[in-house]
């Protein structure tokens, strides 16, 4: 495993194809923020690498309740954290809100983000979070298998993904290896299990003739109409789905707890140095931790929220069951060298 110092570098060095490649929302360029609040208000400006259409209402939320005239910039969270690091302490940005936990773990190891207060941090589970407090977990995201229900019983599904590489799912696996939460689940492989270990379930995987799809919503489709038998996916994904999801030929497999195969990772967010004493950044990072944003989550991206009592998505097992593995999620940071060996074992 390569030093932090390494990691960082490769993601810096990465704003260009390589970022671009990674990203789960495309490869266009960050949008600019949306126009400036007039003089005098209360703004922020936040860099987000979610999607404007998951979480710009939840913004809009905040800025009726708070009085605060929110700037966002929206782009892939890898372009964004990118940027972050590009642009250093000459960044606008205040707070970063992050899809998932690797590129927040890049941007704090690089000494961009404050320590957040604990009356925030100390809300979500500890396995869901920063260990140093530089960001917070704000919902979970499970890394399901999807699986043909006219196929195959749920039995007859592995939950371990290692088992994938087996001959018979020769040519039935739908994966989508330049999506963001793919390339996590690989680095959660790396980080756990050692690079030759990864690298060896690579080249099974690949002598099993996958489907490629570009992504997650592609794989559901393919699985949900027979032509694949399992597609590796985030659970939301079906859980939001416009028709009562466990109606669908489409069902998921959750992992095996304990195992990679059970990952949960998580969204997120972070104040930027330059914002620490900022009470805007503050106020909103709050505010996505409340059980008025966690509901939200839960209601509408169908996501795990991670502060207890604000309920969960439909038709899923809690997320106390799901039994993920012991992963410092931050760990995740060296996407981009996943990147390379996926690169290497010719699946992008």
């Amino acid at each position: 495993m390569s030093s932090p110092r390494r990691r960082l570098g490769l993601l810096a060095g990465a704003l260009t194809a390589a970022l671009a490649l990674s990203a789960c929302g495309g490869g266009a360029p960050p949008a600019a923020p949306t126009t400036a609040a007039d003089s005098g208000d209360r703004t922020l400006v936040v860099y987000s690498g979610r999607e404007e259409a998951l979480v710009g209402p939840l913004i809009q939320q905040f800025e009726q309740a708070s009085g605060i005239k929110v700037e966002t910039r929206y782009g892939s969270t890898t372009e964004i954290a990118a940027q972050l690091l590009e642009e250093g302490d000459r960044t606008p940005a205040q707070v970063f809100l992050s899809q998932e936990s690797g590129a927040l773990g890049a941007v704090a190891a690089a000494g961009r983000l404050t320590k957040l207060p604990a009356d925030v941090t100390s809300v979500v589970p500890a396995n869901y979070t920063s260990k140093d407090g530089t960001w917070v977990g704000l919902t979970g995201r499970a890394r399901v298998i999807a699986y043909d229900s006219q196929a195959y019983t749920a039995d007859q599904v592995p939950g371990d993904i290692t088992k994938l590489v087996e001959p018979q799912w020769k040519g039935r696996i739908a994966i989508a290896p330049t999506n963001a939460s793919f390339q996590a689940h690989v680095t959660a492989l790396r980080v756990s299990a050692g690079e030759d270990a990864a690298r060896n379930w690579l080249k099974g995987l690949k002598a099993n003739e996958p489907q490629i799809h570009r992504s997650n919503g592609a794989i559901l489709e393919a699985v949900n109409a027979g032509t694949a038998g399992l597609g590796l996916i985030n659970h939301y994904y079906w859980a939001r789905s416009e028709t009562d999801p466990t109606a669908l030929r489409a069902q998921l497999k959750f992992g095996d707890p304990g195992s990679v195969s059970a990952l949960v990772n998580v969204t997120g967010a972070g104040i930027l140095n330059g914002a620490a004493q900022s009470p805007e950044a503050a106020e909103f990072v709050k505010f996505l931790v409340s059980p008025r944003a966690q509901t939200y989550f839960a209601e509408k991206t169908a996501e795990y929220p991670l502060v207890a009592g604000t309920g969960a998505p439909k038709a899923v097992p809690a997320l106390e069951r799901l039994g993920g593995p012991d992963i410092d999620l931050s760990h995740l940071s060296s996407v981009q060298e996943t990147v390379a060996m996926l690169t290497q074992e010719g699946f992008v």
